[in-house]
């Protein structure tokens, strides 16, 4: 069986081989740490056998459930934030119609709702929703998180509007807490369906566990495919080789490329089915590495729409960049160019090419021209669009985020900058048991004198 590649072609002319290689010892230490759970935030490194442990019977539980929901419900709201959302938006919009919502024989058409608070967003979802048969599924391990909150109560009350026959405790699925938290307490008095978070798994690494395999599975896609090649790429990496692991490989360069002046990643992809894998690795490397004032910027660039916006930054601004080209190996379609008897643009040459032969050219081009504008480049090659791969992928990403967090020396798992803005929201808004802080915050706000121009 294939698997998942790592070229690193285009970044010799900018470090030695030997350098990388010379990461070995620093790498075996760290593996030992990563499968022992001995190092910052191990509380949270569940996923690193989940793939392997996830029992069979809940993966049946979800399966059934899918099935149901494509058989009950016109439309799947899919409620949560960051990690609670964006790894099954990542899957389902990569391996799904581009027109999915358009074609009347699939069902359910799949939404998103908690992941900003956006009224005007809200609203027409609403209108949207109308007369439409709905189900719900609102993951949050606390059920305090905002914006999931805030959307969860709107939709529940419209639901009852337009729908009051609506049967909550089938309507309604959540994925939360085992034991704890507001959402828990709440399934459990009003008879929700329920699935577990792990408590071992921090919400950026949940894509493999119900968080999203029940939206990935009622879009149906192969859950199974998903967890075997997330399997598979397990049990290769478990070898320390730099030379036999790619995750790890992937990791130094980083590594090596942040020591040495490079500020940001741009994660580069020719395909618009890979835009959400992007969002979700940008959330990720940045919320796993981005503390202490350190680390790599996470940035992606669309192709070949980016190359007529920010391709000219890219090849000629700051050379504070590298580049991780994503690629399909295998078409994704066969499209063909066709022949025009005028020939007035003058393509006649393509005549009978496959568009993707020339998005694959495209990119061969961007890859040697970037390399020769001095952006380093390396290429992470996915030899199929499907389920088995995207599962390789997901967790390779997984165990390369945890050694380069480790290489950084940060804690890959914890998120302590995001309960700022929190913490200031709260007190803003006047949520009790943030009166001090709303004074503190109120007095600053006071004293600032605004400038308007």
């Amino acid at each position: 069986m294939a698997r998942i590649v790592l070229d690193y072609t285009y970044i010799q002319d900018f470090v030695k081989e030997a350098d990388l290689f010379g990461y070995q010892s620093k790498v075996n230490t760290i593996h030992e740490i990563i499968e022992r759970r001995t190092g910052a935030g191990s509380d949270f490194l569940g996923w690193c056998d989940w793939p392997e442990r996830i029992a069979a019977e809940e993966v049946e539980r979800i399966g059934q459930l899918a099935e149901e929901i494509r058989k009950e419900a016109d439309a799947l709201v899919v409620i949560g934030i960051g990690g609670s959302y964006l790894g099954a938006r990542a899957v389902i919009e990569a391996l799904s119609h581009s027109f999915e919502r358009e074609l009347p024989s699939r069902k359910p058409a799949i939404y998103y709702a908690g992941h900003h608070m956006s009224g005007k967003y809200l609203s027409e979802l609403a209108d949207v929703l109308k007369g439409k048969s709905v189900m719900l599924n609102v993951i949050s391990k606390s059920g305090t998180t905002t914006e999931p909150a805030l959307a969860f109560r709107f939709l529940k009350d419209l639901m009852a509007r337009i729908a009051p026959n609506t049967d909550f405790r089938i309507a309604i699925i959540a994925t939360t807490d085992a034991r704890k938290g507001s959402l828990k307490t709440l399934a459990d008095q009003q008879g929700y369906r329920t699935f577990v978070i792990p408590d071992d798994i921090g919400g950026r690494f949940s894509v493999l566990t119900p968080v999203g395999l029940i939206p990935i599975a009622a879009a149906g896609i192969s859950v199974e495919e998903l967890l075997k090649g997330a399997r598979d790429m397990s049990a290769m990496l478990k070898q320390t080789d730099l030379a036999n692991n790619p995750a790890y490989f992937y990791a130094v360069i980083r590594h090596y490329m942040y020591t040495h002046g490079k500020a940001i990643e741009l994660l580069s992809n020719f395909e618009p089915s890979l835009h959400y894998i992007a969002e979700w690795w940008k959330q990720l490397y940045g919320e796993s590495e981005g503390k202490g004032h350190q680390s790599l910027f996470t940035a992606s660039v669309d192709f070949s729409t980016d190359l007529h916006s920010m391709g000219q930054w890219i090849q000629d601004g700051v050379r504070n960049i590298f580049e991780t080209f994503l690629i399909v190996d295998k078409p994704l379609a066969e499209t063909k160019v066709p022949a025009l008897p005028e020939d007035i643009d003058g393509f006649n040459f393509l005549a009978g090419r496959m568009f993707d032969f020339v998005n694959r050219t495209a990119y061969e081009g961007v890859a040697l021209a970037h390399k020769e504008g001095q952006v380093p480049n390396l290429t992470v090659r996915i030899p199929e669009l499907n389920a088995y791969y995207l599962g390789q992928l997901i967790y390779f990403f997984e165990k390369a985020c945890a050694m380069s967090g480790y290489l950084l020396g940060v804690n890959p798992f914890d998120q302590p900058g995001v309960e700022a803005y929190k913490t200031n929201m709260f007190a803003l808004l006047g949520k009790k048991g943030y009166e001090q802080k709303n004074k503190e915050l109120q007095d600053v706000l006071q004293r600032t004198q605004r400038k308007i121009i």
